[in-house]
C-alpha cells in the first residue's frame, strides 16, 4: 500500500509541475500567440479561453503539487486534455501530435479516480470517519 501511495505522489507532483510550467509557457511568450492559436482552432472567445486554460494549469499545477483539490483537478485537467487531443492535437496522429496529451489524460484520470493521500494539504481536510458502537 506505502508503494503504490509514493508512486502516486510521484506522479502527482510531476503532474503537477508539468501543468504548472506550461500555463507560466503560456504567458511567458505572450498570451496573444496562445490566443492566435485558439483563434486557429475556431475555439470561441480565444483570447479569454487562452487566460483560462494557462491560469487553469496554473493554479491546477500547484495545487497538485501540494495536494490540494487533487480529485477535482484531475477531472479538470481531464477535460482540457480531451479537448486539446481532440481540437488541437488528434489531426497530427499519435508521435508528435497527442501522446504527450493522452498520458496527461490518463493520469489526470487516475487522481481523480484514486486521489493522492501522501504528502497532500487533502489530508488536513479530510473528514474523520466516525466508529459506529454497534
Amino acid at each position: 500500500m506505502m508503494k503504490t501511495e509514493i508512486g502516486i505522489l510521484l506522479v502527482r507532483l510531476v503532474t503537477g509541475i508539468t501543468f504548472l510550467i506550461h500555463g507560466l509557457d503560456k504567458f511567458h511568450g505572450g498570451i496573444e500567440g496562445t490566443g492566435e492559436f485558439f483563434e486557429s482552432l475556431g475555439i470561441p472567445a480565444p483570447a479569454v479561453m487562452a487566460g483560462v486554460v494557462a491560469i487553469v494549469e496554473i493554479i491546477g499545477g500547484l495545487a497538485l503539487i501540494l495536494g490540494l483539490g487533487t480529485r477535482l483537478f484531475g477531472a479538470i485537467f481531464s477535460i482540457v486534455m480531451v479537448t486539446a487531443i481532440f481540437t488541437a492535437k488528434a489531426e497530427a496522429g499519435f508521435l508528435g501530435g497527442y501522446e504527450l496529451d493522452l498520458i496527461l489524460l490518463t493520469v489526470s484520470l487516475l487522481l481523480l479516480l484514486n486521489g493522492s493521500k501522501l504528502v497532500a494539504l487533502d489530508q488536513l481536510f479530510k473528514r474523520k470517519k466516525r466508529r459506529s458502537r454497534f
